[in-house]
C-alpha cells in the first residue's frame, strides 16, 4: 500500500507540472497574439493618419468638362445666374448657355469682329450682354446685345487709338459700369485726362455712353498715386477681373502689384453723377461729349505679389466683403513657379499680406464661394482653394473615383463660378458639393 502510495503521489505532481507548462505556453501565446494585434492596430492607425493627412491637405474636385462647340481660347466668363451664363474668346467667339451648360450657343460675331480677342463680357440677363475685345489701338472694342445675341451694336472704339488697351469691364449694376484700361500718352483726342494715366472710363446709361475719369491734382502729378502709373506699369487683361467693386469701393490692381481703391459712394445705389457729368464749365472729351469725373483721394498700397520681370504681376483682384479681398498674380512665364502668387487684406486693401501657403503656381482669376466659405483660383498647371481667407491655399484635384479627367483642374483661365474657361474652348463646371468640407474626424493615438 506505500509503495502504491508513493507512485501514485509521484504520477499526481508529474500531472500538476505538465499543466502548469501548458498553462505558462497558453500565457505565452496569448501574449504573443496581443503583441502581434497591437502591432496591426498601430499600422492600420498610421496608414489612417496617412490618408487623412493626404486628405486635409488636397481636395477632390468635380470639375465636369462640358462641350463648347469652338476651339477658341476663351477668357472671358460671367455667371448671371439661373442656369444663364455668357462666355467669350479669340476670332470674336462669343458663347451662352440657358440650361447650365448644358448646351453652349455660339453667337452671332459681330460685324468686322472675327479677329479681335473677346477677352471680357458683362452680362445682365438671357438677352443683355456687353462683351469687351482687347488690342492695341483699334483693337479694343465695346459690343452690345439685346436680343440674345442674334445681333450687335459697337457702343465704343478705343478713343485712344493708336494706343491704348482694354484691360476689364465691370458692371456694379445694370445701368452703371466702370471700363478700366492701360495708360496712354498726351493726345489731343483726350483733353479732359492727363497723360501717362491709367484710362478710366464710366457709364450711367447701360453701356451705350462712356465718359472720362481724370485725375487732377492740387499739387504736381504723383506717379504711383491713384490713375497715375510709374514707368511702365500697365494692367494684365488675363482674365477680366483685374478691377473689383464691393459696397460702393472700387479696386484696380497693377502689373507691379499695387493696388488702388477709392469710395464710390455710400449709397444702396450707385448714383447717377458719380458716372455722368451733370455741368460742364471746360474742356469736353470729343467721345461722349462730357467734362470727366475727377477722382483723385485714392488709396494706394503695395501687395506682396511678383512683379520681378514683365511677364508677372498682379493678373486678379476680389473681395467678399468691403475688408476681406484676394489678389493672386504671379509669372505667366513661369507657371510652376508659386513664389509671390497669392496676397490678402483684411483692411480693404490698405495693407496686404502674403500667404502663408501659397498656390502651387501662377493664377490669373480668382473668386469666392459664398455658400461653402471658400475661395478659389485657377491657373495653367492647376486649381487651388482656401477656406481661411487665402491665408493658406491647397489644390483642387480630380477625382479619379467620379471618372474626372486627370487635367481637369488644369489650362484655365477666368472663373464665374461655378463655370471656368480656358484656351480650345475649354469649359468646366464645378459640382455644387466639390466644396464642401471633408470631415476630419479626431485620432488618438496610445502607444
Amino acid at each position: 500500500m506505500k509503495i502504491h502510495t508513493v507512485q501514485l503521489a509521484n504520477s499526481c505532481k508529474c500531472t500538476q507540472t505538465l499543466l502548469l507548462h501548458n498553462q505558462m505556453d497558453s500565457k505565452r501565446q496569448r501574449w504573443h497574439m496581443g503583441r502581434t494585434r497591437t502591432r496591426m492596430l498601430r499600422m492600420r492607425f498610421l496608414t489612417l493618419l496617412i490618408f487623412l493627412t493626404g486628405f486635409a491637405n488636397a481636395a477632390h474636385s468635380q470639375w465636369v468638362i462640358q462641350e463648347s462647340n469652338t476651339t477658341a481660347d476663351l477668357r472671358g466668363i460671367h455667371s448671371v445666374g439661373g442656369g444663364v451664363a455668357w462666355a467669350s474668346g479669340n476670332h470674336g467667339i462669343v458663347l451662352r448657355t440657358l440650361d447650365g451648360g448644358h448646351l453652349w450657343h455660339t453667337c452671332a460675331i459681330p460685324g468686322g469682329a472675327d479677329h479681335l480677342d473677346f477677352r471680357g463680357i458683362q452680362a445682365f440677363d438671357a438677352n443683355t450682354a456687353i462683351v469687351m475685345s482687347s488690342g492695341k489701338g483699334d483693337l479694343s472694342r465695346l459690343y452690345k446685345t439685346t436680343d440674345g445675341c442674334h445681333t450687335w451694336k459697337l457702343v465704343l472704339s478705343n478713343p485712344y487709338a493708336p494706343d491704348g488697351f482694354f484691360d476689364a469691364i465691370l458692371f456694379p449694376d445694370s445701368q452703371h459700369g466702370l471700363l478700366f484700361g492701360d495708360p496712354t500718352p498726351l493726345s489731343m483726342k483726350t483733353p479732359v485726362e492727363y497723360p501717362y494715366d491709367f484710362r478710366l472710363r464710366v457709364t450711367a446709361d447701360g453701356g451705350i455712353t462712356w465718359g472720362p475719369v481724370s485725375a487732377p491734382d492740387v499739387v504736381p502729378r504723383h506717379p504711383g498715386n491713384g490713375l497715375h502709373a510709374t514707368g511702365d506699369e500697365s494692367a494684365f487683361a488675363a482674365s477680366n477681373s483685374i478691377i473689383a467693386s464691393r459696397g460702393g469701393w472700387f479696386w484696380f490692381g497693377t502689373s507691379s502689384a499695387r493696388v488702388a481703391s477709392r469710395r464710390l459712394y455710400g449709397t444702396a445705389a450707385p448714383p447717377d453723377s458719380l458716372f455722368r457729368s451733370a455741368v460742364c464749365a471746360g474742356a469736353r472729351d470729343p467721345v461722349s461729349g462730357e467734362c470727366g469725373q475727377p477722382w483723385m483721394d485714392f488709396r494706394n498700397a503695395q501687395a506682396p505679389i511678383n512683379h520681378a520681370t514683365p511677364s508677372a504681376g498682379m493678373f486678379s483682384l476680389n473681395f467678399r466683403s468691403v475688408e476681406q479681398g484676394i489678389a493672386v498674380g504671379g509669372d505667366y512665364l513661369k507657371p510652376e513657379d508659386s513664389r509671390g502668387t497669392a496676397a490678402f487684406t483684411t483692411d480693404g486693401g490698405q495693407h496686404w499680406s502674403a500667404a502663408q501657403t501659397p498656390p502651387h503656381g501662377y493664377r490669373s482669376s480668382v473668386a469666392y464661394d459664398a455658400p461653402t466659405r471658400t475661395w478659389i483660383t485657377v491657373g495653367p498647371n492647376g486649381t487651388d482653394i482656401s477656406t481661411d481667407d487665402g491665408r493658406n491655399w491647397r489644390p483642387l484635384l480630380p477625382n479619379p473615383a467620379l471618372n474626372v479627367p486627370p487635367d481637369a483642374d488644369r489650362d484655365w483661365n477666368a472663373i464665374s463660378l461655378p463655370f471656368v474657361v480656358g484656351p480650345h474652348g475649354r469649359i468646366g463646371k464645378l459640382r455644387p458639393e466639390s466644396l464642401r468640407p471633408y470631415p476630419h474626424p479626431r485620432v488618438t493615438a496610445h502607444q
